[in-house]
């Protein structure tokens, strides 16, 4: 399809024993867009509005491919209409996945992609010839003052970003506010007596004024970078998040397990790969192959290029697995997903005695890969 007023999407689709693929396919266009039956919709809108059926095809037993395209007025250049019109309403069905969608360069250039990206991460990090470490401050219940106690063991041994757990939000153990001045203080005061440059992102998630006024904050504590669990605040406070303060932005995937089913929902690689980097973010957590989560090894493989891959002129963002690599793990998996990657390392760092010698350790293992 050539025309540039429309843009595709490609779904999976199963059909329910007494209904055919291609009724199932019609039905996805116009409940994704005029959302009335096609008797009533007036002949006008139904040529310039209503999706359409660009292929259908069988891919397996009981599961056919679908291509149906969408005008770009329907979205009206808002990435919440975005998501609207590719899986709002058909969400509370069954039987469809979507799989793909083939981005439009004026969707891309509105919505902008990452603000820092892969070089503006490795540039605050000074980590420019290998594959970064992060970690993750917890558990929920300690005060700020052991939060900031581990924060500054993490920035000795040389772990690279060190963000708050995705649960750390204004607990009265550890109120954000406090919390955000004593780690940065600790991260500061070690790369000050280091050379170094480690990075502390605090977990910004709250509701949307909180949000703004903990990123202004965390600026103005001298942190570079924040945390956002994006699915929970909505992903429009990606784009404002980076429009606002400029801070590299790790996007957590808390909220987003519901929509990878096998048969129902968006595929992984595009939620987490595709669409988190177009609304802005920098760097994306998933969880990785060998972890609690079930994530396959195929399924990160694909993550990390729909985050890294071109995609008309957005800046990259880095894949940040984490889950199922451990200190000892830590090169190999280096190894396989490359530089370009952060490894977001938290039990088995935990369980070192000496937090610093662990990470040191960790950083030693990936050296040795490279």
């Amino acid at each position: 399809m050539n025309d540039p007023s429309r843009f595709t999407a490609t779904y999976e689709i199963r059909p329910c024993a007494d209904e055919s693929a291609e009724a199932r396919a019609r039905d996805i266009t116009l409940e994704q867009t005029v959302e009335l039956p096609a008797a009533v919709v007036p002949e006008a809108i139904a040529a310039t509005m209503v999706g359409r059926v660009e292929a259908l095809e069988p891919i397996e037993a009981g599961v056919w491919q679908a291509r149906i395209s969408y005008p770009l007025a329907a979205v009206g250049e808002e990435l919440p209409q975005l998501l609207n019109v590719l899986f709002g309403n058909i969400s509370l069905k069954h039987g469809i996945r979507l799989v793909d969608v083939e981005w439009p360069e004026v969707l891309l250039a509105t919505f902008g992609g990452p603000g820092t990206g892969i070089a503006g991460i490795r540039a605050l990090t000074g980590v420019h010839d290998r594959t970064l470490v992060a970690t993750a401050l917890k558990p929920m219940g300690l005060s700020a003052r052991e939060l900031a106690e581990y924060c500054r063991a993490f920035a000795v041994g040389g772990v690279d970003i060190v963000k708050d757990d995705h649960g750390l939000a204004n607990q009265a153990s550890a109120p954000f506010d406090e919390r955000l001045l004593r780690c940065q203080a600790a991260v500061t005061d070690v790369n000050a007596a280091e050379g170094t440059s480690a990075q502390y992102f605090p977990n910004v998630t709250a509701p949307w004024p909180t949000m703004m006024a903990r990123a202004e904050a965390a600026r103005a504590a001298g942190c570079r970078g924040v945390l956002v669990n994006a699915w929970v605040t909505g992903l429009d406070a990606l784009a404002a998040l980076r429009e606002e303060f400029g801070l590299a932005l790790m996007a957590h995937p808390a909220l987003t397990g519901t929509y990878f089913r096998p048969d129902h929902g968006i595929a992984a690689e595009l939620l987490l790969g595709d669409i988190f980097r177009i609304a802005g973010a920098d760097a994306v957590i998933y969880p990785n192959h060998g972890g609690r989560f079930g994530f396959s090894g195929a399924l990160c493989e694909r993550i990390n290029d729909h985050l890294r891959r071109p995609l008309a002129g957005l800046r990259t963002a880095l894949p940040v697995p984490g889950g199922g690599i451990s200190v000892d793990s830590a090169g190999d998996w280096a190894r396989r997903y490359g530089h370009d990657t952060v490894l977001l390392i938290g039990g088995s760092l935990y369980a070192q005695q000496d937090l610093a010698a662990g990470a040191r350790m960790l950083n030693d293992a990936i050296r040795q890969a490279v």
